[in-house]
């Protein structure tokens, strides 16, 4: 499936969080929301993406902007990732990837020369109407922050 682009619906989603809560995108309406896909709770990638988010959640909220991180990781895993660091805001489990296929970040990948299917690093910038107004695919984890950052300014 291609990556949503801007200008796109933003596909629903109710996914459990790192408490085993159920969050939807719905409950978002209203405000603009960045949703970013990641591989892997506290591996290296994952852990500078998610750190830089949690260091630049005020900035992003101080122009009304929530975060959300979404994996194939279990709740208990997220939990154990948010504790670790600190991190503060909803770890959304993905584990059947179907929210990852629907926003596109979900497919083939290449890494080191070596193709396999898993999740594609991405992030996107969710308006208050629930579209899409900035999407990164594939994304590197330390260029998350100021994709969003510049799309907003």
């Amino acid at each position: 499936m291609a990556t949503l682009q801007p200008g796109d619906q933003a596909p629903p989603f109710e996914l459990l969080d790192q408490h085993g809560s159920a969050v939807p995108l719905e409950d978002y309406r209203g405000r603009k929301l960045l949703v970013y896909f990641y591989p892997e709770a506290d591996t290296p990638g994952c852990t500078v993406q998610s750190c830089d988010l949690r260091d630049h959640r005020q900035d992003l909220a101080g122009i009304g902007t929530e975060v959300v991180g979404i994996s194939p990781d279990l709740p208990d895993k997220q939990l154990a990732f948010d504790e670790k660091y600190k991190l503060g805001f909803p770890l959304l489990s993905d584990p059947d990837h179907a929210t990852a296929e629907a926003w596109g970040a979900w497919g083939e990948k290449v890494r080191g020369g070596t193709t396999s299917v898993g999740l594609i690093r991405s992030s996107f910038l969710v308006d208050e109407q629930a579209r899409i107004e900035g999407a990164w695919s594939p994304v590197r984890p330390e260029d998350t922050v100021p994709n969003a950052l510049a799309a907003l300014a």
